[in-house]
């Protein structure tokens, strides 16, 4: 409990609580001058959880772009708290983060806003991944979702394994980003990777591509060719739509990875093949198996280790996420100086299946990102199909903050039939917050 005379976090049970959850937490006086800074926040700040405090937060986490994404000031302004606010902290020396923040307001006895407290939760799955396994900041996965999360937390192990790893999920859901991640962290990764897509491959050609030729091997075989497996010598072949492998050539890949060791076409010797191979799917193999279209052998040889990536539609909680990435990417590609998604915009978006997964949604912030010309992506400028009716964008510059987040507030409560503890979790506020968001009109019956 806190102390009437002390308002901020003491060595009490609620202060031992705080030191030991996995989200970073500190609270600032009026000034901005930190007055607690739990561990994992001062990990982040690279200091001792006591050489934080009596400086301001500025100073501790050196946020370049700190008054642009201060959601704590913003809350101590306005005297509410703020919740699951998603910005990029830009950091001297260190790659940009996107993270979830929460902030509210501390008040005195008196009902006097006298500092605040701030929680936030790095969303990119980089801050721990690269820490414990090497991977870098392009390594992304972009995802605060629980089972892909896990899926993250394993790859060190798997890929220090050698085993063949068999990529299941929809075309789209970033397979071949799982499968360079498991290259990168193996024993392997001085070696070559080696990417090719089974199905584009035609099939009179694809036993020359994946194995190579002779000179002599036929009419236009002047000289030695090598083929993907070769290529790969040493490091990761990465076979990616491998349900698309027509069944003569599932015996020799069978071959191939049986017994490390392949035959070029046209030659006579066999060639030894020190390779890592992963491969991918969008079919469902299993069913394949049964209907006598695909190699059981194979298919076990394959699945020693199986990965599912869930689709887009199944972790719609990584839209923002990916969202604020893709801005990233599309503000250096059209110049614009792009900064956010209105809430109409992204409710639009969370209200999206994706058939396409991350590859459409790449898509779709891509050409909002052409159409908008000012700093925030409007509903008007989506793809029709998700845009509906609305084609003139409204003149936001007229619109209170109030305004927009009962607009917003309203549309979640729609999109699920009247049911505000579905809309509550959505938006990441607590009921009695919708409440004062949507007036006392609203107020339940």
């Amino acid at each position: 409990m806190k102390r009437p005379h002390d308002p901020f976090p003491g060595d009490d049970a609620s202060a031992f609580a705080l030191e030991n959850v996995a989200d970073a937490v500190f609270a600032v006086d009026s000034d901005f001058i930190v007055r607690y800074c739990n561990l994992a926040a001062a990990e982040i700040a690279r200091c001792a959880p006591a050489e934080a405090l009596g400086r301001t937060c500025r100073e501790v986490f050196g946020v370049k772009n700190c008054r642009n994404v201060c959601v704590l000031r913003q809350s101590m302004d306005e005297a509410r708290p703020i919740a699951n606010r998603i910005v990029t902290l830009k950091r001297t020396g260190c790659p940009d983060v996107p993270v979830s923040i929460s902030a509210a307001p501390i008040w005195a006895m008196g009902g006097t806003v006298v500092g605040g407290v701030q929680v936030f939760r790095d969303l990119s799955g980089s801050g721990f991944v690269s820490r414990l396994t090497g991977l870098q900041p392009q390594d992304d996965f972009g995802t605060c979702d629980a089972q892909l999360s896990e899926i993250v937390r394993m790859l060190p192990q798997i890929a220090q394994s050698d085993s063949t790893v068999l990529l299941l999920g929809e075309s789209g859901t970033g397979k071949e980003i799982f499968s360079r991640a498991i290259h990168k962290l193996s024993q392997r990764h001085a070696g070559p990777f080696v990417a090719v897509n089974c199905g584009a491959l035609p099939e009179q050609l694809m036993e020359s591509e994946l194995f190579g030729y002779k000179s002599g091997a036929f009419t236009d075989a002047r000289k030695d060719k090598p083929g993907r497996f070769a290529l790969a010598e040493t490091g990761t072949l990465f076979l990616d739509e491998i349900g698309d492998l027509p069944y003569a050539m599932q015996a020799k890949i069978l071959r191939a990875l049986q017994e490390r060791a392949f035959e070029p076409l046209g030659g006579v010797e066999t060639i030894p093949a020190d390779v890592r191979v992963v491969a991918a799917t969008n079919r469902d193999l299993g069913r394949m198996v049964a209907e006598g279209a695909f190699r059981q052998d194979l298919y076990y040889r394959l699945s020693v280790v199986v990965l599912r990536i869930p689709p887009l539609r199944e972790r719609l909680g990584d839209v923002p996420l990916l969202t604020e990435r893709l801005l990233g990417r599309c503000r250096m590609a059209v110049s614009k100086n792009i900064g956010t998604v209105s809430p109409e915009a992204m409710a639009r978006l969370m209200a999206h299946d994706y058939p396409g997964n991350i590859r459409e949604l790449e898509n779709i912030i891509e050409y909002a990102s052409i159409l908008c010309q000012g700093t925030t992506i409007e509903l008007c400028h989506l793809p029709e199909q998700l845009r509906g009716e609305v084609s003139d964008c409204p003149a936001r510059g007229a619109r209170t903050m109030a305004q927009i987040r009962e607009q917003a507030a309203r549309e979640a409560v729609s999109r699920h039939g009247g049911n505000r503890n579905a809309a509550c979790r959505e938006l990441g506020i607590s009921k009695d917050t919708l409440r004062r968001i949507l007036g006392r009109r609203d107020e339940d019956d």
